[in-house]
C-alpha cells in the first residue's frame, strides 16, 4: 500500500498508478540495474518482487511487522520468485546485514515512520555496496527559511494531529535528508518534490469511502481507525497548505569508501 503516479491527474487506474511509483521513482534515480536490493520498511514487498522481475535481482525486505513479512513471503512463493526474495522481520535502524551488501537501497514511504533519521541514513549508508545508489521517498515537511529556526505554530499543530493517528515521529524536511547524505560524503546527490503527482491519491481514497456500506464498515471498525480516515483529510490539507511533501532524495555511495 503506497501512493501512485498520478499523471494524467485524473487517471482511475489505481492500482497500476502505484505499480507506475515505483517504475517513475527508479527512473528519476537513474537507476537502471540491480544485483542485490533492500526494500527498508517493505510492507507485504510489492516494490521488492517487481524490482526483483523488473531487474531480474536478488531482493531482501524488512518489516516489523511478522504478519507483512509471511505475507510477503506467500506471495512471493506464489509468483515463483521464492529463490530470489525474501522478507524478514528487522529493525531499520540495526539491520541484519553486512556492510556493503546491497547495490540498491529502495525506502518506500517508511522513512516517515523512522524516530532518528541520521541512525537511520546511517544505516541505509552501511548496507550499501560501494557505487550503489540510495533511493528514499518519504513524506516530509517543507523546508525552512533561511529566517525560519521552525515549522509555525499552526504548522505544528497539524502535524501532531496526524502524528496521534498515523503513530508517526517528529518530522523532518528534505533539506534535512539531503544535510545528512552530505554530511556522510555521499555523493550524486538528487532530490524533488512530487507532492502534486501523488496528492490525487488521498482524493480518491476519499472519495471511494463515500457511500453507505464504507461508511458503516468505518464506524464498525473502532475509534483508531475512525481517527486515520479523519487523518486522511489532514494529510490533504497539509498538501494543499504545502506544509506536507512528498520527497524523493537519491545518492551514491563514492566507490572508495
Amino acid at each position: 500500500m503506497h501512493h501512485g503516479y498520478y499523471i494524467p491527474a485524473d487517471r482511475t487506474d489505481h492500482q497500476q498508478a502505484q505499480i507506475d511509483l515505483i517504475d517513475e521513482v527508479l527512473k528519476w534515480a537513474n537507476a537502471t540495474e540491480a544485483k542485490n536490493v533492500v526494500d527498508v520498511g517493505c510492507g507485504i514487498g510489492g516494490s521488492s518482487r517487481h524490482i526483483a522481475k523488473k531487474f531480474n535481482c536478488a531482493a531482501s525486505g524488512i518489516t516489523l511487522s511478522p504478519y507483512q513479512a509471511a505475507r510477503g513471503n506467500e506471495l512471493a512463493k506464489e509468483q515463483g520468485l521464492d529463490s530470489k526474495v525474501n522478507f524478514q522481520v528487522a529493525n531499520a535502524l540495526s539491520m541484519p546485514f553486512e556492510k556493503d551488501s546491497f547495490d540498491l537501497i529502495w525506502s518506500l514511504e517508511s522513512g516517515e515512520h523512522m524516530p532518528d533519521k541520521a541512525k537511520f541514513v546511517n544505516e541505509l549508508i552501511r548496507v550499501t555496496a560501494p557505487g550503489g545508489r540510495i533511493i528514499v521517498v518519504t513524506w516530509c515537511h517543507r523546508d525552512l527559511e533561511p529566517s525560519e529556526t521552525g515549522l509555525t505554530k499552526k504548522e505544528d499543530k497539524l502535524l501532531a494531529k496526524i502524528n496521534r493517528a498515523y503513530y508517526l515521529p517528529r518530522w523532518c524536511s528534505v533539506n534535512d535528508y539531503v544535510d545528512l547524505m552530505k554530511s556522510e560524503g555521499l555523493t550524486d546527490i538528487r532530490r524533488d518534490d512530487w507532492s502534486h503527482i501523488i496528492a490525487p491519491f488521498w482524493r480518491a481514497v476519499i472519495k471511494s469511502s463515500l457511500n453507505l456500506k464504507s461508511a458503516y464498515g468505518l464506524l464498525k471498525s473502532g475509534f483508531s481507525t475512525i481517527r486515520g480516515a479523519y487523518a486522511m483529510l489532514l494529510m490533504l490539507r497539509g498538501f494543499d497548505k504545502g506544509l506536507i511533501k512528498f520527497g524523493l532524495i537519491t545518492a551514491t555511495k563514492p566507490a572508495d569508501n
